[in-house]
């Protein structure tokens, strides 16, 4: 395979794993907070009352909420990725 190849492979899988991530958090309640990727300057004022934010950074902002439909609700007040953010490990800490 030429270098160009596995730059289409490589960028072909970061692609699909984000979109899953996105579907996890659009069809599924399991996440307990949201991190949204490159929000726009008025995205955290359009937010309603029960969504908090946790934190912030230059191009992502992470939230929760105790109602159900979290994702659903950012993509409504303009959040472009939502993926989903505070999931418990596969493995337990010892």
């Amino acid at each position: 395979m030429t270098i160009s190849a596995w730059i289409g492979c490589f960028l072909g899988a970061m692609i699909s794993v984000v979109l899953l991530q996105m579907g996890v958090m659009l069809f599924s309640n399991t996440a307990p907070s949201a991190m949204v990727l490159l929000p726009d300057a008025g995205f955290i004022s359009r937010l309603p009352s029960d969504v908090a934010v946790l934190g912030i950074g230059q191009n992502w902002v992470t939230v929760a909420s105790s109602e159900s439909g979290l994702a659903k609700t950012l993509y409504g007040v303009g959040a472009l990725v939502v993926l989903p953010a505070g999931l418990p490990r596969c493995v337990p800490r010892r």
